[in-house]
């Protein structure tokens, strides 16, 4: 847009639903369809505390908590991108815990897409998205993706992938994350193998971006 000339004011996506769910997969299949050349994409994950400031339960780290994360920033940094400012996201690693000197900084797109477990736990964060997605699947399902996920990439073993699974996912699933999908506006079961969820999604998306003087991508 032309200098002096006020940008449109992006569309926020939030996506949500548990751990191992396909939440990303479920996001890729919608902003395939709508264009993720214009889309800001940050992870609710990238904003966790440091190991030392996390709380834990009989033990054991508690990731799946709300106070894990340092959620305030994540609105600071969206609030960012929606006035057309950038915003530096912190990487976090999660074989050391802790969030590295490096960051990541996410220029202001149309679209701001935000996904985590935990996005529509927190009043203010939720009140933040345009559209909610909560993508549900089985928690069988999840749990083999879980662990086939931090052995892979994380450098877990068995026994710890299940003992966090009992002691701390599962009752915050329950706790948390469950009880959040009531605030979405939309709920895809199987993720993104749901054509015509993702199809209805994103034709709503592009109403948005025509709606907030965006050209629609596609």
């Amino acid at each position: 847009m032309s200098e002096g000339i006020p940008h449109p004011t992006p569309v926020v996506i939030g996506v949500a639903g548990g751990s191992g769910s396909g939440k990303t997969t479920a996001s890729m299949a919608i902003l395939d369809r709508v264009g993720t050349e214009h889309l800001a994409y940050i992870e609710h994950d990238a904003y966790y505390h440091d190991l030392a400031d996390i709380p834990s339960t009989q033990g054991i780290i508690n990731f799946d908590h709300p106070d894990a994360l340092e959620t305030s920033l994540l609105i600071e940094h969206i609030q960012q991108l929606k006035a057309w400012q950038s915003a530096t996201v912190p990487v976090y690693d999660f074989t050391t815990y802790v969030r590295t000197a490096q960051v990541r900084v996410v220029q202001p797109q149309p679209i701001i897409l935000v996904e985590g477990i935990l996005v529509f736990a927190e009043p203010a964060l939720r009140e933040c998205f345009d559209v909610r997605i909560f993508v549900d699947t089985d928690a069988d399902l999840r749990f083999i993706r879980r662990l086939t996920r931090d052995l892979s990439e994380r450098g877990r073993t068995v026994d710890s992938v299940v003992a966090q699974y009992l002691q701390t996912v599962r009752p915050m699933h329950l706790e948390f994350v469950e009880p959040s999908k009531r605030y979405a506006d939309v709920i895809i079961p199987e993720g993104g193998k749901n054509i015509v969820a993702i199809e209805m999604v994103a034709s709503r998306i592009r109403s948005l971006l025509d709606a907030a003087g965006h050209a629609s991508p596609r």
